[in-house]
């Protein structure tokens, strides 16, 4: 069942699952909180109160934000878990969500408990010459074309890239909605809002975090030249970061190998007595 909750600005759409100590998962620009489905099911069954929301401007929460940044949708967290009164709380974000998620955990550290980053838009990726190839190329350039020109048909290419391989058995039902909630008016204008702004919020939040935090990244991530090195690094920036790496996975882990990355979270609550 969809709820919301009124913040400054406009309202954030979630939804409330299972019973047990409190995860908070956070989707990435132009999803929706649909894409945890099968991450969500597991960490139900395993004990946890799941809460999936929405980004502003995402899915069913409202576009009447004036600002769309990083710190604006780790505000939004951090009031849906004193609101909801059962934190403190692991928050898993993907991408954009990852960089809310760690400026939560940095700014807020009695109300966020761990932090796992899925893919994680963070901080721009750390280029180097040698590791440039094929796949980060034609991401990168996909994802500006979408948001320059605010296309979804170019969104929807970059999704059909960013998933590589394996695919669950209802992907394109969940594309196809995903793509008519995208395709609502204002939505596309946010998508390009927030692709082309600054993460140097979150970035700045890296060494701050002081919570037990988790990178998650697939192997085949179009959004990193070399996906290895940039989770590896940012581990290390991270006083207290960990690495799992999702091999054949691209930018959606969660959703393209939802048991190994539910078996990755899991492993890394339990190893922080988080249960």
């Amino acid at each position: 069942m969809t709820e919301y909750l009124a913040v400054e600005g406009g309202r954030i759409a979630y939804e409330v699952a299972g019973e047990g100590p409190l995860v908070v998962l956070s989707h990435g620009i132009g999803d929706r909180r649909q894409t945890f489905r099968h991450l969500s099911a597991a960490l139900v069954k395993a004990g946890y109160r799941v809460v999936s929301t929405d980004l502003r401007g995402h899915g069913d929460s409202e576009i009447t934000f004036s600002s769309y940044k990083r710190t604006d949708t780790a505000n939004d967290l951090l009031a849906l878990v004193r609101h909801l009164g059962s934190g403190p709380a692991v928050l898993i974000g993907q991408s954009f969500g990852a960089g809310a998620a760690t400026v939560a955990a940095a700014d807020s550290p009695e109300d966020i408990v761990a932090i796992v980053q899925i893919g994680p838009g963070v901080r721009a990726p750390k280029i180097r010459l040698r590791d440039v190839n094929g796949r980060f190329v034609k991401g990168i350039a996909l994802l500006a074309m979408a948001a320059l020109l605010r296309s979804l048909g170019f969104w929807r290419r970059y999704l059909d890239f960013a998933y590589p391989g394996v695919r669950m058995a209802d992907h394109d039902a969940e594309l196809t909605a995903l793509m008519a909630k995208m395709g609502e008016p204002g939505r596309m204008k946010v998508f390009s809002t927030m692709m082309t702004g600054s993460s140097a919020d979150s970035a700045a939040a890296l060494a701050r975090v002081q919570v037990p935090a988790l990178v998650i990244m697939g192997t085949m991530d179009p959004d990193f030249p070399n996906p290895r090195a940039e989770a590896e690094d940012l581990a290390r920036v991270l006083p207290h970061g960990e690495v799992s790496l999702i091999e054949g996975a691209g930018h959606y882990p969660h959703a393209q190998y939802p048991a190994e990355t539910a078996e990755a979270v899991l492993g890394f609550l339990k190893a922080h007595a988080v249960a």
